[in-house]
């Protein structure tokens, strides 16, 4: 058992019998009297999000995790497959854990896989990825007041905007966190 006072960003704790992801946390203190622990949690197996107060007399109980990265290979209606390149061994991430990420899973790419207690049980988008446009309108130029876009699909299927100049079969960098385009690779 720890104190609310060790609850850090990134760390797993046991929380009401499920893993818990702490995604803020904020050390708040009165006049008087003790002070608390508030964290933004998310509950890695319904991926709802709560914040909870925890006074600095409770305790709470942080799990074993460990992130692997793995390389992307597949995915069927059963799950997403992941291998790792220095064991080659493949694991199967069930579909509901990497269903949100799916935009973004891309055959040969790197991504963060984490473990508790031995499990995946979550996957970690990179900064950005690099994709190929598959689907792409002709850009027509006009009178336009300031950079003129529009919507291309990834292999992934991730429909995004992107300049004019974009054309079928160029590889471009996207932001995950906004799905913005970052620019040809």
């Amino acid at each position: 058992m720890a104190s609310p006072t060790d609850i850090r960003k990134g760390r797993v704790m046991d929380y009401q019998g499920s893993p818990h992801l702490v995604l803020e946390m904020l050390h708040r203190t009165q006049g008087r009297g003790s002070g608390w622990v508030q964290a933004t949690l998310r509950n890695l197996k319904s991926g709802s999000s709560s914040t909870v107060k925890f006074r600095s007399s409770e305790n709470v109980e942080f799990m074993h995790t460990e992130v692997h990265k793995l390389e992307f290979s597949y995915d069927d209606p059963s799950g997403y497959f992941f291998m790792d390149l220095e064991t080659y061994e493949t694991i199967e991430i069930s579909a509901d854990i990497a269903a949100a990420h799916k935009e973004y899973l891309v055959a040969g790419n790197m991504y963060d896989i984490l473990y508790v207690d031995d499990k995946p049980i979550d996957v970690t988008l990179p900064t950005s990825v690099e994709m190929e446009i598959t689907v792409a309108p002709e850009g027509l130029r006009g009178d336009t007041a300031s950079a003129a876009t529009k919507a291309a699909t990834t292999e992934s299927g991730l429909v995004l905007q992107v300049p004019l100049f974009i054309k079928v079969g160029d590889r471009i960098k996207i932001n995950t966190a906004d799905k913005s385009y970052q620019g040809r690779v």
